[in-house]
């Protein structure tokens, strides 16, 4: 697990944290509003009504896939002692093909303080590959891990939330709320908040998010997930952030003080061609990963 202990116990604690979410190290060694009736208009738009939150959530994961590919920018934000620690991604989504491509940064604490290089990260249904990240792994080879067997489903191991399954939670949403209308990056956005069920999302997700949602549903210690969602005009999901809660042991765990994990995401650009290419077998790295 790479984490590094500072002098400032409030800092070595928020890392540890981290880590014990997955965040930093999995135990591979890697980098562990309105409401809306989603209804047209008659002009091919959808309209944006105040009587139907849960319809407009529900459908949000669809609208993206309608609406093809997406630029994106992600954090991912925890703190103890006082210390807040944020992990920051940006790049690119195909919700159609559910494959993304993004550049995660560590804090300077979490990297080992050594200037890593930015990881890259590729993510498809059921698995998550990464580049310089590990131990012993060969600059030119990539860490496959299949989420479908991670405690958390890859909501956070990856230090990014799939954006796909950020918006398939809301399929479960439950207890919505309307917090008003208001711009975000000039567009005009309408902010609901409320509680995801794991559970409920993983029982109505596409197939390709299923796996890896049912497994968070099994692995976290809490079943339920605050969220506050912003959508556009057109039903568009331009802005989630879910606050995941487990045991600071990690996901899986009943023991232990409770983590808060708060994962942002940000998305614009639609209609972007997104071209990702995964890896061929020959350069998965298949060697053990040294933990340090």
């Amino acid at each position: 697990m790479v984490v590094q202990q500072y002098r400032d116990g409030g800092r070595a604690r928020t890392v540890r944290a981290l880590a014990a979410a997955g965040v930093i190290a999995v135990s591979a060694g890697c980098l562990g509003g309105e409401a809306g009736s989603g209804a047209s208009d008659g002009s091919g738009r959808r309209s944006v009504a105040a009587d139907r939150p849960l319809d407009l959530l529900g459908q949000a994961a669809d609208v993206l896939v309608e609406a093809g590919g997406a630029e994106t920018r992600t954090s991912m934000e925890t703190a103890a002692g006082g210390t807040r620690v944020t992990i920051r991604g940006q790049g690119s989504y195909d919700f159609r093909r559910q494959l993304g491509r993004l550049k995660v940064v560590l804090p300077e604490e979490a990297a080992g303080g050594d200037g890593h290089r930015p990881i890259t990260e590729l993510l498809a249904p059921g698995a998550l590959y990464m580049k310089n990240r590990g131990a012993g792994v060969p600059d030119d080879k990539w860490v496959r891990i299949d989420t479908t067997a991670l405690k958390d489903g890859n909501l956070l191991t990856g230090g990014v939330t799939d954006p796909m399954a950020a918006a398939e939670l809301l399929r479960g949403a439950a207890d919505v709320s309307y917090a008003g209308k208001s711009e975000l990056a000039g567009v005009a956005v309408h902010h609901y908040r409320g509680v995801a069920n794991l559970g409920r999302a993983a029982r109505a997700a596409s197939p390709q998010s299923r796996g890896a949602l049912s497994a968070a549903a099994k692995g976290f210690s809490k079943d339920t997930v605050p969220f506050d969602a912003y959508l556009d005009e057109d039903g568009r999901l331009r802005k989630v952030r879910h606050r995941f809660t487990f045991s600071a042991d990690g996901p899986g765990s009943a023991e232990g003080p409770e983590v808060s994990v708060v994962s942002t995401l940000l998305l614009y650009g639609f209609g972007l061609p997104v071209t990702v290419t995964l890896p061929d077998e020959d350069a998965i790295y298949t060697g053990e990963i040294r933990q340090g």
